[in-house]
């Protein structure tokens, strides 16, 4: 069998993935400290209750959104394609969304022990599992780049 080497990006196309990643990480720093002074308002200033209108439409979309990153997780599983890494990560921060929803809408109801019970022995766990397989399958990749040169 005879080994392919791939053969080091050019510095032109480092220095652009530096400048993209840069900038992609100072528009995140920009949302995220942009984010505090926002929920500091919305925890002052949201009522406490609220009548919901379209309460079906919500669940049932959210729960069709979370099927079909699950099947698509699933698929490219299958598959053996890269993009089950973004599938898998989409999937385990809905489950993990979906987690919070059900336990802090069902707070002072009787349907709170339910809710929790299926966040902690279902949704987080295999929301955990997914990432954790994500995380192992980075470790794996071999990344574009000189061996030695680290991308900043």
């Amino acid at each position: 069998m005879s080994e392919t080497v791939a053969e080091a990006p050019s510095p032109q196309l480092l220095e652009r993935i530096r400048r993209q990643r840069r900038h992609t990480l100072e528009l995140l720093t920009v949302c995220a400290v942009g984010l505090v002074p926002w929920t500091i308002l919305l925890a002052f200033t949201l009522p406490s209750g609220y009548t919901v209108r379209q309460w079906r439409t919500t669940w049932v979309g959210f729960d069709v959104l979370l099927l079909v990153a699950m099947a698509a997780t699933a698929l490219l599983g299958w598959r053996r394609h890269r993009g089950v890494v973004v599938a898998a990560v989409s999937t385990g921060a809905l489950l993990v969304c979906d987690a919070w929803f059900d336990v802090s809408l069902a707070l002072g109801t009787p349907d709170v022990w339910w809710s929790a019970a299926l966040a902690v022995c279902v949704e987080l766990p295999l929301a955990g599992f997914l990432i954790h397989r994500v995380l192992g399958m980075l470790k794996l990749a071999q990344w574009p780049g000189a061996p030695q040169e680290r991308v900043r």
